[in-house]
């Protein structure tokens, strides 16, 4: 193995000594400028790189970024988004120079054992925050340790919220949320299926899209946001969940389909309270009985999805319309019981994908840019990084792509 050049090594090939050495490499006087200039030449050509665990023990950066995944990882491969978001993180901190440090983890204890041992470690200069739980240990401890953080997709938008930032008023923009109010504050889901359906209870704190539309909840623009312990909290990128949701129902219930089925997230997730308090607000705003539109949790895999496609699909009256992450799941047990899509059943995808687009037939699919959503979470990391106050920061608002999987429900349903 090729032995790493060092400080000595740099300081007998340009002729100095090892204190002109880390002078001239750490930007501090006591040598001339063409002494300088000639050290970093030498140092560039022996491919000379600071020692990142030395500059952490004298208080200098770690040149690293932090993100743990706390998901089963039988069911990362499940679906793209977390390779399409880490894409667009990983372009962001490469052109700084910034190295992503990335673990995968069984449970948020796990999570938090992590961020500890980084922190000991002086590993990672801040972290990536995803899947903000309603009930979450998170806020707290990163605060207590001081640690630069990004939440990504923001908390449950109602109090008590570990992750809702408190602060002066946006700016850049008028409150939004669903339409109407729908999605916004108005009252805690909590589906009439049996099992665990309906465990996640909180409503949308809606937020800016693209169009800045108005309604209640949150905002558009910038806000700063406040720390647990009353210091800097962490900054927070979200999407409008419950805008999203507005608009797929809508788009079903303008077709004719009354029975409508959210094949939903883990319940203890943020963004699974958000939708399921959008679904049941916009559901009741247009008289739909909770029973007929009601969501449906699994733990995203594949496999679950499939199962309670199953499920719902043996009810003595099914959905004629589902909505759904692991749609393609749905589409294959639509396939193998011999239920057309859309002839009997329409599906609706909550994140598109090259295969919705390629399935036979195509799947109707809210289009974002995830790649996107995760270069804005990396910038604003940066931007805190670079001593900037914590934001919160909307993304672009999905935008529904009726495809082949959804038409009018059969008379007969």
């Amino acid at each position: 193995m090729a032995r790493r050049p060092t400080i000595k090594d740099i300081a007998r090939q340009a002729g100095v000594s090892e204190s002109a050495v880390s002078f001239a490499l750490n930007g501090k006087p006591g040598v001339s400028e063409d002494t300088r200039a000639r050290i970093r030449r030498v140092a560039r050509e022996l491919g000379w790189q600071p020692n990142s665990a030395a500059r952490a023990l004298s208080g200098e950066r770690s040149g690293a970024v932090g993100l743990v995944l706390a998901r089963p990882a039988h069911t990362l491969g499940a679906e793209s988004f977390f390779l399409r978001l880490v894409s667009g993180i990983q372009e962001v901190l490469s052109a700084a120079g910034t190295a992503l440090l990335l673990q995968v983890v069984e449970d948020v204890e796990a999570e938090c054992a992590v961020y500890r041992r980084w922190w000991a470690e002086r590993r990672v200069d801040g972290v990536l925050v995803v899947d903000p739980r309603t009930r979450d240990p998170r806020p707290a401890l990163l605060s207590r340790l001081g640690l630069p953080a990004v939440v990504i997709g923001g908390g449950t938008g109602t109090p008590p919220d570990p992750w809702q930032p408190e602060g002066p008023a946006r700016h850049g923009g008028a409150p939004a949320g669903g339409r109407d109010g729908a999605g916004g504050d108005t009252g805690a889901p909590g589906g009439t299926g049996t099992g665990a359906e309906g465990a996640a209870g909180y409503a949308s704190g809606g937020g800016a899209g693209a169009d800045g539309g108005a309604g209640a909840g949150g905002g558009a623009g910038d806000r700063a946001a406040a720390g647990t312990d009353g210091g800097p909290g962490p900054a927070v990128v979200r999407a409008d969940d419950a805008r999203a949701m507005t608009e797929v129902l809508d788009h079903l219930h303008g077709l004719g389909h009354r029975r409508i089925v959210h094949i939903a997230g883990l319940p203890g997730l943020a963004h699974t309270a958000r939708r399921v308090a959008a679904l049941r607000a916009e559901a009741a705003r247009l008289g739909l009985p909770p029973g007929q539109v009601r969501s449906v949790p699994t733990d995203y895999s594949d496999t679950e999805g499939a199962a309670a496609t199953r499920r719902v699909l043996a009810e003595p009256e099914p959905p004629t319309a589902l909505v759904y992450v692991m749609a393609v799941a749905g589409s294959a047990v639509a396939a193998g019981l011999g239920i057309p899509v859309p002839g009997r059943l329409s599906i609706v995808a909550w994140d598109d994908s090259a295969l919705c687009r390629v399935t036979h037939p195509p799947l109707t699919a809210l289009v974002r840019d995830t790649a996107g959503f995760g270069r804005l979470a990396a910038e604003e990391l940066l931007h805190l990084l670079a001593g900037g106050p914590p934001r919160v920061r909307e993304s672009e608002l999905p935008r529904l792509e009726p495809r082949g999987s959804t038409a009018p429900p059969p008379a007969a349903y």
